[in-house]
């Protein structure tokens, strides 16, 4: 298995054959496709059909977040045991002391306990919304910027800047106001609604308070005053631990026997709450600070400059739960989850953040496996992220965009495909993907639908989103269904066929991007993928592409322009001859000008790499498929000049002799009577063709056994004679061959489907040649063999090429009649 750059996967099995002295790799691409049934292959192409993500560990034990859900654990542990703490604390304070030893307390004591209730109080109420504004605070995006652009002033001009606001919170308001203004007149015109609503982290909670009460500085405010009450706490009790001056007790005051363990009772409790919130603050400042946990998960998960943003989010999420309920709930967060919550929300900055976390994920080789799995069986994230991929607002495009990579990746596994595929609209939405706006002031006259791929270029954003469209679509078009929905899309097909277009430009040394060439090689896929769909989905598919004027046209000129770029041409000519299947179509291709020209200069032309034999096994494929029940395409290929001549001469050569062989075979039988005298030529091939039949096997064996049959045809007994002499066999070594093949392939076989038709035929024209081959065939035991197979004939045998496991043009006599014709001039019947 290999696997391309665009994520495709191909099968290629290498054979090496020596000849003269020389290795000569030969695949097995070099049989046919589409002249041999194939079973289908989707469940395959389906695995790993990804931009070879890697090897994508699950997103378990090792998940950076876990980190950051055991701190939350850790840390609401403490913060509950001190908030334990803190209510016995207060149910003793006002029940035993201030309830029952009230008028029996020193002043002092009455004073101290009345004090640490408030600093208690007020640090619980803090406490208790310090999770909503640290929240706030990691609700826009834009504190990353302001927090590195706050890294760079002095301390001198922030305290000067803190003074004016204070004393003159109009003239920051109006700077504000100003700013925003100007903002808003420089941004385009799409960013316009992001100023129509206040950023949380801006509101000024108070008039006249300045940047003293902005919501972003709340969530300081408040961390400090619990500071600072937990160390007030901590200083009075322990004082009051320290003196155990709670007043004299006399004998006979009963009422006062307890005061002194009680109130050491209190102030222990409250003395543990304080050192309990205190510890907590230290190891978070621990952590935090100086192990700096957050920025190294975000580093774990490759976030990025927005990272810390996400993860702060994530671990302040994290923490509420942990705090507001169980302990034990903040573990069952994850980021793929958080990021999906995040991706539902209303909020742009949310949105963002949401999109950032799953496009990392789904593009790391250690996560993406498991965070796609996730992803994929979420109906409503698809949904979502299908919906993103129309937005066209300026201030959306990277939204979009991630919207996109994550879909494409999502598209290269099967189940995920059918899901994306299955959402109402979600063709539709790709096809979005697929606009191409003018961004070149003077475009080129070829360069149809104005493209231009300059990066950089605020109008050029459109190739990204040309490029993740047709790769989504490559991806989906693996599914037989997902090529019918994207069939019946209205105008997808036309936008698709619209990037094949531009080929000559790639005859230029210069002006041609790496975008347009990708561009137009994943246009070319998807329509090969589209073409070559089996059933009546692929016959309706074929004839869409070919009606449609431009197809055609365009692969002409990546055929005579696209000399360096073999894969594009390969690409085109595999179109063709999936496009060929149909009868209508095939004749379309011919009456083309220029394509058959092309297709033989390709196929005769000189080349010794794996790549350029390839695209020539290709194109006589093609011109083979072109040739089929054709008599207009075989005139086509017959006027030009020595085309037979060089046909017989490629019989010699091991990478076109099949497709050679299978040319010729068609020229002579639909090229019509008229062509007899031209096509006597094939018969110089005679002498190759008969030795390949008794050394050959398979592929090769069949396609000469066709070509043989045409040759007897042309040929008088004498000549037939004369040839078997030149290659130095005789009759009886041929007869026995040919019963030989029938007893080898006693069944029908799916490699070489025709096999027994064309040693049949092949039987049958040697009879008429020579009568001496009935007595040979019998004695040789002939009869026998074609009674087996008379018995064993299947659909498979009837049929000329084949669409997957669907067989097209069928053959106009059956196996049987054959058989029966045989037998009956051997005297059987």
């Amino acid at each position: 298995m290999e696997q391309s750059k665009d994520g495709e996967p191909s099968a290629r099995v290498q054979v090496l054959e020596q000849s003269d002295g020389l290795s000569i790799v030969i695949s097995d691409s070099h049989g046919s496709t589409f002249f041999g049934p194939q079973r289908e292959l989707s469940d395959l192409q389906s695995i790993n059909n990804d931009d070879a993500a890697g090897p994508s560990g699950s997103h378990g034990h090792d998940a950076p977040e876990k980190k950051l859900t055991l701190f939350a654990l850790r840390l609401s542990i403490l913060e509950k045991a001190a908030s334990g703490l803190g209510a016995v604390g207060f149910v003793w304070a006002t029940v035993v002391l201030l309830g029952g030893f009230a008028i029996t307390l020193e002043k002092k004591d009455f004073w101290f306990i009345t004090i640490i209730l408030l600093v208690e109080s007020t640090r619980i109420f803090s406490r208790s919304h310090e999770l909503e504004w640290q929240h706030q605070a990691t609700w826009s995006l834009a504190e990353a910027g302001r927090s590195s652009f706050r890294a760079i002033k002095s301390s001198s001009r922030l305290l000067f800047q803190a003074l004016l606001a204070v004393f003159r919170p109009f003239s920051i308001g109006s700077r504000r106001i100003a700013g925003d203004v100007r903002k808003f007149s420089e941004a385009p015109r799409g960013a316009a609604t992001a100023q129509r609503t206040w950023h949380t982290t801006d509101v000024p909670l108070l008039p006249y308070a300045g940047w003293v009460l902005l919501s972003r500085n709340v969530s300081r405010l408040l961390y400090w005053l619990q500071l600072v009450s937990a160390s007030s706490c901590v200083s009075l009790s322990l004082m009051r631990l320290i003196e155990q001056d709670y007043g004299v007790v006399h004998v006979g005051d009963t009422d006062k026997k307890n005061r002194r363990s009680a109130l050491n009772i209190f102030y222990g409790l409250a003395l543990a709450e304080a050192l309990f919130f205190l510890a907590e603050r230290a190891y978070f400042e621990w952590k935090v600070s100086h192990r700096r946990l957050l920025d190294q998960v975000s580093m774990e998960c490759h976030l990025g400059a927005y990272g810390m943003v996400s993860i702060k989010r994530f671990f302040y999420d994290a923490y509420s739960k942990c705090v507001n309920g169980s302990i034990f709930d903040g573990l069952k967060m994850d980021l793929i989850t958080f990021a999906e919550e995040l991706l539902a929300s209303s909020s742009r900055d949310e949105q963002l953040i949401g999109a950032r976390i799953l496009l990392k994920f789904s593009t790391s080789n250690r996560f993406a496996d498991a965070a796609l799995r996730k992803i994929g069986t979420s109906t409503l994230v698809i949904e979502r992220l299908i919906e993103m991929l129309n937005w066209k607002n300026s201030a959306e495009v990277e939204l979009r965009k991630s919207a996109a990579v994550i879909v494409s990746k999502l598209a290269g596994k099967k189940q995920n495909a059918l899901r994306v595929a299955g959402i109402p609209g979600a063709m539709e939405s790709i096809s979005s993907l697929l606009y191409t706006g003018q961004c070149c002031s003077n475009p080129k006259p070829d360069e149809v639908g104005h493209r231009c791929f300059v990066a950089g270029r605020a109008n050029c954003e459109s190739s990204v989103f040309n490029l993740l469209g047709l790769l989504i679509l490559k991806k989906l078009a693996n599914d037989h269904d997902n090529c019918g929905k994207i069939g019946h899309t209205r105008g997808l097909l036309a936008k698709i066929i619209d990037f094949t277009s531009g080929g000559r430009r790639l005859g230029r040394r210069e002006g041609v991007s790496e975008s347009q060439i990708n561009a137009v090689k994943r246009s070319l896929q998807v329509v090969k993928m589209l073409a070559s769909t089996s059933g009546s989905t692929g016959r309706a598919l074929r004839q869409e592409i070919s009606e449609i004027v431009f197809t055609v046209s365009n692969i002409r000129e990546i055929l005579q322009y696209g000399e360096r770029y073999i894969t594009l041409q390969k690409l085109g000519i595999e179109i063709l001859t999936s496009l060929a299947m149909d009868e209508e179509a095939r004749e379309r291709i011919g009456s083309t000008g220029g394509i058959v020209k092309e297709l033989l200069r390709i196929f005769f032309r000189t080349g010794f790499t794996e790549d350029q034999n390839s695209v020539k096994v290709e194109a006589g494929e093609a011109l083979a498929m072109l040739a089929l029940e054709s008599k207009q395409n075989c005139d086509r290929i017959l006027k030009e000049a020595g085309v037979v001549e060089r046909l017989v001469s490629s019989l010699s050569d091991l990478v076109l002799r099949i497709h050679s062989s299978r040319i010729l075979r068609n020229l002579c039988n639909y090229a019509g009577t008229e062509c007899f005298f031209q096509l006597r030529g094939v018969t110089a091939g005679a002498t190759m063709v008969l030795k390949a039949i008794l050394v050959e096997e398979m592929k090769l064996l069949e396609v000469s056994l066709g070509l043989a049959v045409e040759i007897i045809k042309l040929m008088s007994p004498e000549e037939y004679n004369e040839e078997l002499a030149k290659a130095g066999i005789k009759k009886v070594e041929l007869a026995e061959k040919l019963v030989q093949i029938l007893n080898q392939y006693n069944y029908p076989s799916i490699k070489v489907p025709r096999i027994r038709r064309f040693v049949t035929e092949l039987a049958i024209g040697m009879i008429k040649s020579d009568g001496r081959y009935i007595r040979m065939f019998r004695d040789l035991g002939m009869v026998k063999e074609l009674e087996h197979v008379s018995e064993t004939t299947s659909e498979l045998e009837c049929f000329n090429v084949f669409s997957g496991s669907v067989g097209l043009s069928r053959h106009n006599t059956t196996l049987c009649s054959l058989v029966d014709s045989a037998l009956e001039m051997m005297g059987t019947k």
